[in-house]
């Protein structure tokens, strides 16, 4: 059998969309993705070796134009993108989706918060976590797969526009790929995942440290089903709706101070105007 590899990966960063992109992506007709949303390879796991790797994706037919994955751990990952181009070769084609850091990071922190992850407020949460910010330094991860990849294999979409319109995202998405359009429907448009909280904290928490575990013991699979189970969201989360927790102007500021710089260098480097539509200037 003929070792099929990704020849398309969206590589973040978190809390930009993945999950939706993936369960629209995974039901198009030219595209195969594995059930697994964040195999980590080439993150965490990467000591698995290729051959691992390659037998995620052996079910897809010789047919499929676009074989991927979605792993929003890739961006800020410091050896992901030398890895990539060594694995999958410099013709790849990526995908990033850059959010708001404030927004993005205090998405994050709810997350953190719902698995019982979280200090008492954002910064301190912050402060604790690297990760919560570190995954907005989005000028010094981009400027990696610039380096190994150039701007031509990088697709650059933004978040605000997927929020905005959804179907317009996906057109521009797999126009890119090549593929054909493929029409959102009402049940994709409502995979988007709200903020939420944990209706009884230690069995959420519970939940994700079996995540974890079974991930690690080669389970991917498994845990994307499960995670993609509506029952399952119901069961260990409640939307947090209009009432749920909001940033401070504080908590906003504290982001924007450490971040100014990394979109400036975005900016500049891709031609793009993100500091003015973010309302940072």
């Amino acid at each position: 059998m003929t070792r099929r590899l990704p020849n398309f990966l969206h590589i973040g960063p978190g809390k930009s969309g993945s999950t939706w992109l993936h369960e629209v992506l995974i039901s198009h007709p030219e595209i195969y993705f594995t059930e697994a949303k964040d195999l980590y390879f080439f993150s965490r796991y990467y000591d698995r070796g290729l051959d691992w790797y390659s037998t995620q994706f052996r079910a897809a037919r010789p047919d499929y134009k676009i074989v991927g994955e979605v792993c929003p751990e890739y961006l800020s990952s410091e050896k992901a993108a030398e890895r990539i181009r060594e694995c999958l070769g410099p013709d790849v084609r990526l995908m990033v989706t850059l959010r708001e850091p404030a927004s993005r990071a205090f998405s994050s922190y709810l997350y953190l918060r719902k698995h019982g992850l979280a200090a008492p407020t954002f910064i301190e949460t912050a402060q604790q976590v690297p990760t919560l910010l570190g995954e907005g330094q989005y000028g010094t991860h981009l400027r990696r797969y610039l380096r190994n990849f150039g701007r031509k294999s990088l697709h650059v979409a933004l978040f605000d526009d997927l929020q905005s319109n959804p179907q317009g995202f996906l057109d521009d998405v797999t126009d890119w790929l090549e593929v054909g359009r493929h029409v959102v429907s009402q049940r994709q448009l409502e995979v988007r995942l709200p903020a939420s909280s944990a209706r009884w904290l230690p069995l959420a928490a519970a939940a994700g440290h079996a995540a974890n575990w079974v991930r690690h013991h080669d389970g991917a699979n498994l845990v994307g089903r499960v995670k993609r189970s509506k029952l399952v969201q119901r069961v260990l989360y409640q939307p947090l709706g209009d009432n749920g927790p909001t940033m401070s102007p504080e908590d906003v500021a504290y982001v924007r101070e450490r971040l100014d710089q990394e979109i400036t260098e975005v900016e500049e480097e891709l031609g793009l105007v993100l500091r003015k539509r973010w309302g940072w200037q």
